[in-house]
């Protein structure tokens, strides 16, 4: 498990750290800029350093690396203050470039000699290094501030921020080393990621004297006549029980259900009645699924009354863990959250962006300035848990908060989010800690994402692909 802090957070430790362990502020900014030298110094013999100074710590701890550097055997080192604005320093030519201009409380946009000196930077053609975080990325939400420096490496120092990871965050941190520097971290309510020894409890070895009534069973709910793989790809992820599961059912439009007769063996299928493809309240056979320990619904069912009427029926009458994604939330959304307030079972939500903007009727653009407080808002309003998808998801109950940053841009594709809800299904049918049980299957689908990638590559990898390679993710957990 590590820790993801907010820039406000960090300043709360520093001057803990000062003020009640009396450690200076001076020997906290030495600490930092021999961190950064030590990076430094593991990657390069040598070369040519050009070392960007603003006015506040960051900047102080610029001018440690510089006089650290200076005294290698090999490096050649000049250090330029930014906020001068004399910029005949980067007529010449460098091999490394440490960024200290900004750090993480910047609160305004980059304009002027120090957008002038970002550009600079970013079009130099050297190994980008930046401190804490790249100057002009947003520490808390990794949203560029006009313009930011395009780092390859990206030291935090003492603990990761949040900014690292979404976002913008990726794309400009490269990345990203954390380095102690014996800041004193003493809240709890800091944002978390699982790490791969945190996730690997959940496959630890099994006893031999077992049966598969003791692992759980999973119902995956959904399809229509305009969408008949969503559903499918979410079985996939249970049907061969990949989580670990002891029964997976597959309920479907009875009209279609000839369609998924032998595509997945393992699956118990159940038709569900319909018009014209669409399923409708079926309340006999959705009745057989309430022995299981986890439903997943929504993929690919139709944004409908009739859906809606479904995920009520669940809500009112299901007693296990339901996981809500696609037309499930877009119905909520636009039938009514109300139907969430009585809930006999512990729900999931796992909307992306748009589909969190529909359903908490907030502004996009408000989400990705306030991702992490408006989903902990709307899990506490609604007793749920939220996935909030991205290239970093947030998974939180309201009370706990963990960011997933595993993953690949090769799986912004269609029938991701189908595959996420049957793996999250999947591990939720043998777990009871609902949040973080969901944050380590957002780790196994983003891990086997970046598995699929470097298999192939992001332009061919498919979500199919994600199943395949499930294995070979949990072999090495």
């Amino acid at each position: 498990m590590e820790r993801i802090l907010t820039a406000e957070q960090m300043r709360s430790a520093d001057k803990f750290t000062i003020e009640q362990l009396g450690i200076s502020h001076d020997e906290l900014i030495d600490r930092a800029g021999h961190a950064i030298f030590e990076e430094i110094d593991k990657l390069f013999r040598g070369g040519r350093v050009l070392i960007c100074v603003g006015k506040g710590n960051n900047g102080a701890d610029g001018l440690v690396v510089a006089d650290l550097l200076s005294k290698k055997h090999g490096f050649s080192v000049s250090v330029l203050n930014v906020s001068n604005g004399f910029f005949k320093l980067f007529d010449k030519k460098y091999d490394i470039i440490v960024d200290c201009i900004f750090g993480t409380g910047l609160n305004r946009a980059v304009e002027g000699k120090y957008q002038l000196a970002i550009e600079k930077i970013n079009s130099s053609g050297a190994f980008v290094i930046s401190c804490d975080i790249p100057s002009g990325v947003n520490g808390n939400n990794g949203k560029v501030m006009g313009a930011a420096v395009k780092a390859n490496l990206t030291i935090a120092i003492q603990e990761y921020k949040l900014g690292h990871f979404l976002n913008d965050g990726p794309d400009y941190c490269g990345k990203v080393v954390a380095k102690d520097i014996g800041i004193s971290i003493w809240e709890d309510d800091y944002v978390k990621r699982l790490t791969q020894n945190s996730v690997g409890r959940y496959f630890v070895p099994r006893l031999r004297n077992v049966n598969k009534g003791d692992f759980g069973k999973v119902a995956v709910i959904g399809g229509s006549k305009d969408f008949s793989g969503s559903v499918m790809l979410s079985a996939n992820a249970l049907g061969a029980f990949k989580m670990g599961t002891g029964y997976s059912y597959l309920a479907v439009p009875e009209s279609l259900f000839s369609a998924y007769v032998g595509k997945n063996p393992e699956c118990i299928l159940t038709a569900v009645k319909d018009v014209d493809g669409f399923m409708t309240l079926d309340e006999q056979s959705l009745s057989k699924l309430m022995k299981c320990d986890a439903i997943a619904v929504g993929m690919g069912m139709g944004n409908t009354f009739d859906t809606y009427k479904i995920i009520k029926y669940l809500l009112d009458n299901y007693c296990g863990k339901l996981v809500i994604d696609a037309d499930g939330i877009n119905s909520l959304a636009k039938y009514g959250l109300d139907a969430l307030k009585n809930k006999k079972c512990r729900v999931v939500l796992t909307p992306h962006v748009g589909e969190f903007a529909r359903i908490s009727g907030i502004d996009k653009q408000k989400i990705l300035e306030f991702p992490i407080q408006l989903s902990v808002n709307f899990a506490k309003t609604y007793g749920v848990t939220v996935v909030l998808k991205s290239s970093s998801s947030i998974i939180t109950d309201g009370s706990e908060v963990y960011i997933n940053t595993a993953g690949s841009s090769g799986m912004a594709k269609a029938g991701s989010g189908d595959v996420l809800s049957g793996i999250i299904a999947g591990l939720l049918a043998r777990s009871e800690d609902v949040c973080e049980a969901v944050a380590a299957a957002c780790y196994v689908f983003g891990n086997a994402g970046e598995v699929a990638e470097k298999e192939q590559n992001v332009f061919t990898m498919t979500t199919s692909d994600i199943i395949e390679v499930l294995p070979k993710v949990i072999n090495a957990l």
